[in-house]
């Protein structure tokens, strides 16, 4: 990336000689774009040529970004990631759902402190970064303010939320203790403390769990207080068919969790249903009425779920996105990585829904629409982020794809699905910042983090009492 530069103060950026793909209203894509950025917005986009003549004279304080022809395109959104799960990689590896969530991950994290919350975050954001990911939707961890001290250290987006749970089997008794006026109360405070904060880059969600978890109180009054606050909620949704017959003996309806959402009048255009695997064409209608988001973790879900009807979700007109999910839930926290498995598994998934391949399910132009404005509007964002348009923020990922791994490029947007990996991102600018600039985080040393990951995460795994069994014979 060749900088020149007309001031050590610089308020405005020019970028061009890139290949811009905006993802915008009119999927535009310029195969030699420049981009104006003032602050943390977008002040102009078009041809190079234009934006250079245009703007190069008249700005003062200025910055000149030549890309030399590599691809840029809006920072790509993870809408399902739990970053308090990061120190916890590897250690539920191959074991079903509930010996996952009750023998390895709670015990794991109801042993962390707010400083393993804050390492685990910084960690996980990294890696985040380095796949071009510029904003996160979290997925349930027990110390938000400790999220909230990576996300700002680190510049990223985020949407914030407590896993929250007040009742259920399996929980660590610091847990069972919480009463659903707690965890209402609790999600308040943090909502007064941290939301718009860094910044505006920070906004706090409220949180489910899983319906397994909750009372039908903590779920209409989460509701409730959500809407007061016109903030969002995040949830599993439907995940396996175990929690589909608990939902069917417990609360007495026909089918599952989204069918009981929707007789209790939950399901609402601020819900982002997580995974949402198990459900059938009753309740995918009950979904798209509704306005729901709905996070598609490929890795995860094929890992411990199943396969989700995601082509007849996006036909119904759900808003779907794309996420990773946890650490020990896929190992990969790469959006590079579920793009390319999105799309090819619910190709393959044709085969089992009606007998018959598809190469057409899911093309690249929708599997890269899920990873960015669609994950924009999962977070109830998209006024701002998820495309790169004037007056958006610049949130922005840089592609290098003169390598190994994408040359040649025929087509830019399919090689962006198909042929790109997590090292051909080489630059990310969230709010007008650079955090990540010539593959170098910016705000954090990655070795410093690294080796306190490692301490830390060992000293977890004692308190918890977990041991992993070896597979092999170690000697």
């Amino acid at each position: 990336m060749e900088t020149k530069s007309s001031s050590s103060s610089n308020s405005v950026t020019i970028i061009h000689n890139a290949m811009i793909v905006t993802m915008d209203p009119e999927s535009r894509v310029f195969k030699n774009g420049g981009i104006v950025i003032e602050q943390d917005k977008i002040k102009a986009i078009g041809q190079s040529s234009d934006i250079l003549s245009q703007f190069s004279s008249v700005a003062h304080h200025l910055q000149i970004i030549d890309l030399h022809s590599h691809i840029l395109l809006p920072g790509f959104i993870n809408t399902h990631v739990h970053t308090s799960q990061q120190l916890a990689r590897g250690i539920a590896d191959d074991v079903d759902l509930m010996t996952w969530l009750h023998h390895r991950i709670w015990p794991y994290e109801s042993n962390m402190t707010e400083d393993d919350s804050y390492l685990s975050t910084l960690l996980c954001g990294i890696e985040l970064i380095h796949s071009g990911v510029t904003c996160f939707a979290e997925a349930g961890g027990q110390y938000v303010s400790g999220m909230a001290r990576a996300v700002e250290k680190l510049g990223l987006r985020a949407c914030l939320t407590e896993s929250i749970m007040d009742t259920g089997e399996g929980l660590p008794t610091s847990w069972a203790m919480r009463t659903t006026d707690d965890c209402i109360q609790s999600q308040m405070e943090l909502y007064e403390k941290h939301h718009n904060t860094a910044d505006g880059r920070i906004r706090v969600w409220f949180g489910i769990r899983q319906i397994m978890n909750s009372t039908d109180r903590l779920l209409l009054e989460t509701r409730n207080t959500a809407q007061e606050l016109k903030t969002g909620i995040h949830m599993h949704v439907a995940e396996i068919p175990y929690e589909n017959q608990f939902v069917k003996g417990n609360r007495k309806v026909e089918h599952g969790t989204v069918t009981h959402l929707e007789k209790i009048n939950f399901l609402q255009n601020n819900l982002l249903s997580a995974h949402t695997v198990w459900v059938d064409d009753t309740e995918i209608g009950f979904l798209s009425r509704a306005g729901v988001k709905v996070s598609h973790c490929p890795a995860a879900a094929m890992r411990m779920l199943g396969f989700a009807p995601i082509r007849e979700m996006l036909d119904s007109g759900i808003c779907v996105s794309l996420g990773t999910d946890g650490a020990p839930s896929n190992n990969r926290m790469s959006i590079v990585d579920e793009m390319y498995l999105a799309s090819l598994i619910n190709k393959g998934r044709e085969v089992y829904a009606k007998g018959t391949t598809d190469p057409t399910a899911l093309p690249a132009e929708t599997i890269l629409r899920m990873g960015t404005i669609n994950g924009a509007k999962t977070v109830l964002w998209d006024n701002e982020i998820g495309s790169l348009e004037i007056g958006k923020k610049a949130d922005i990922t840089v592609v290098h794809p003169n390598s190994w791994s994408m040359v040649p490029v025929h087509d830019c947007i399919s090689s962006l699905v198909y042929s790109m990996r997590t090292e051909n991102v080489v630059s990310v600018m969230c709010n007008g910042k650079w955090i990540m600039k010539d593959k170098k985080i910016v705000n954090v040393d990655e070795g410093e983090v690294l080796l306190a990951a490692k301490e830390a995460s060992s000293k977890i795994l004692k308190r918890a009492g977990i041991s992993i069994p070896n597979r092999m014979n170690v000697l």
